[in-house]
């Protein structure tokens, strides 16, 4: 300090940049919150926007409307469950229960009898998986064709197991 009655001194020395950066604000004080005066800039003076419309339109008619109910001529449903455009679920039990039971098949073929039948079931539901996953029904197609080559391989170590046996 250089012997200076003022607390603080910029570096240019006494006077110079002593003014206060932040002088008060003239007035009364403004509420941050309050609503904002004047007319806004949405029609009607609201200070709200309205809503947006979709790009295909403003919607759906609400239940119980004419002409949008189910209850009224000319509004039939469109889809599934109530709603317009709804697709089925995919149908994928077939293929999926013969690839478990030509996995099963193949795994217990020291059991022969149970081997072949398991087998023969896992290819008779995976044909039935690919037969509805070429339809469009299903959409695991390579899961069938796993149950049927699980299965056939299930059928073809059961036989073998048999043959083994007979021999022995």
């Amino acid at each position: 300090m250089s012997g200076s009655s003022e607390p603080f001194v910029s570096p240019g020395g006494p006077g110079v940049g002593s003014a206060n950066p932040f002088p008060p604000h003239p007035g009364p004080p403004v509420n941050p919150f309050a609503a904002p005066a004047g007319p806004g800039p949405y029609p009607q003076d609201s200070h709200v926007p309205p809503p947006p419309i979709a790009p295909d339109g403003p919607g759906q008619v609400p239940y119980g409307y004419p002409g949008g109910g189910y209850g009224y001529p000319g509004a039939a449903p469109q889809g599934y469950y109530g709603w317009p455009g709804m697709q089925p679920l995919p149908s994928n039990g077939m293929g999926t229960a013969g690839l478990v039971l030509g996995i099963l098949s193949a795994l217990v073929f020291c059991l022969w009898p149970l081997a072949i039948v398991l087998g023969v079931l896992g290819v008779i539901f995976g044909a039935i998986g690919r037969a509805k996953a070429r339809r469009g029904v299903a959409t695991n197609p390579g899961q069938a064709l796993a149950g049927i080559i699980c299965g056939a391989v299930g059928i073809a170590l059961g036989i073998g197991m048999v043959v083994l046996l007979v021999v022995t």
